[in-house]
């Protein structure tokens, strides 16, 4: 098998992922991603397209991921893992699509429009 190469996006995080035959080895930016992203649940979700199709130690992943927060880098490595394994093995589908793993989220911050106070948040109308 040769190196499968994806990218997955989410807010203004992109990761793209070289996913190779190996041990089960995840690199973010150089780094193990257990250092990169401190907190378990951030883990879990780098590691659930993995575990959901039982190859938590079947394949080598390299990741360079740029943008957003880590929450968002964290989503878009998931992404990107989950096309990835998709590209692989078809079956893969069946199980990842009920979790909701293949979805693109599409929200992200709306721009602060110009003569507003925010996005959204209009200035305080005053008759006099």
């Amino acid at each position: 098998m040769d190196t499968v190469h994806k990218i997955g996006r989410r807010k203004t995080a992109v990761a793209r992922i070289y996913l190779s035959e190996g041990k089960g080895n995840i690199t973010v930016n150089k780094k193990d991603y257990k250092d990169y992203f401190s907190t378990g649940t951030l883990q879990y979700k780098v590691q659930q397209p993995l575990m959901l199709t039982e190859n938590l130690e079947s394949y080598d992943i390299k990741v360079n991921v740029y943008g957003g927060g880590v929450t968002g880098q964290a989503e878009a490595i998931r992404l990107a893992i989950t096309r990835a394994l998709v590209s692989i093995d078809a079956d893969h589908r069946a199980v990842l699509k009920p979790e909701g793993l293949l979805t693109r989220d599409p929200r992200m911050v709306e721009r602060k429009k110009f003569g507003q106070k925010k996005a959204r948040k209009k200035f305080q109308f005053s008759k006099r």
